[in-house]
């Protein structure tokens, strides 16, 4: 099975202390580079961010992105009163009552007010870590699995070309004994219209030297062995967009091989045709893992 490079997934979830929602996206790339964007409170997770990812993915460029909303209940909860300076305040308010003669309560309100005086304690980050982290697993195996269904649609573009190839590579073969008879007629022609005779042997020299400069069997041996791997490699678990890239190489340099060697329309036209399948493979391949 082969899977994109190309995909997004999100996630998003509901937690007492707030809402996590991760947003993954990737495209190709030669190697796995991970983007990642968290609030501050996250940043600690980069490690265990790109040790997940690498978990489930190989190659690509992937941007991660974390957003969390903290819930109400937690933020209040968090705020604490700051024992110490109220009592203080509270003391020094009595003393200047004391000192002034005055009857007046305490302003509360105002109190509240006083810097310092209501402080927000830092949650614990380990729910936050842990739960962030378990919905990052998530996303990245739905990203995967969105890798994977794209994968599918190019594995079978892949092997529609492949199937191409291997027409172009059956009528080149089919047409070859008559493209070798029709250079021989054309050689024998050509010798006809000499006003001299040739040498003994030489027709047959030349009629040899022209067949091996035109033979593909060589070539097209290799493309279809080409083929054969191909299909191989399109049946394996493991990433193989590397292992195809080398393959689209071999292909079109069997391919160019071919092109030179044509003395008839015929394969050229073919040559044509199959470089224009094995491109069309290149940008499929590119885009895989």
């Amino acid at each position: 099975m082969i899977r994109s490079m190309t995909g997004f997934a999100s996630a998003e979830r509901q937690y007492p202390f707030g809402r996590l929602t991760w947003e993954l996206r990737s495209v190709n790339h030669r190697y796995l580079e991970i983007g990642f964007r968290v609030p501050e409170e996250f940043r600690a997770l980069e490690p265990d961010i790109r040790r997940i990812l690498g978990e489930f993915l190989s190659r690509g460029k992937v941007d991660a992105n974390l957003r969390f909303v903290p819930s109400a209940v937690l933020a209040s909860s968090n705020l604490e009163l700051n024992d110490q300076l109220a009592e203080r305040l509270l003391a020094l308010h009595s003393e200047l009552k004391s000192i002034s003669g005055l009857e007046q309560e305490p302003n509360l309100q105002s109190m509240l007010r006083w810097p310092g005086m209501v402080e927000e304690c830092a949650p614990d980050p380990q729910p936050l870590h842990e739960a962030a982290l378990e919905l990052l697993a998530e996303t990245a195996s739905s990203l995967r699995s969105a890798r994977s269904r794209e994968g599918e649609q190019m594995d079978a573009a892949i092997r529609e070309r492949l199937q191409n190839i291997s027409d172009f590579v059956s009528q080149v073969r089919q047409w070859l004994p008559d493209i070798r008879e029709g250079l021989k007629q054309k050689l024998l022609t050509r010798v006809a219209d000499l006003q001299q005779p040739l040498e003994p042997g030489r027709l047959e020299q030349e009629v040899a030297f022209l067949a091996q400069k035109i033979d593909v069997d060589e070539e097209l041996d290799r493309l279809d062995a080409h083929v054969h791997e191909s299909l191989l490699v399109l049946e394996r678990d493991d990433p193989v967009g590397r292992r195809l890239d080398f393959l689209m190489q071999e292909f079109n340099r069997e391919s160019n091989t071919l092109s030179s060697k044509s003395v008839d329309n015929r394969t050229t036209q073919a040559a044509v045709e199959l470089k224009v399948a094995i491109e069309q493979m290149r940008e499929q391949v590119q885009n895989i893992e």
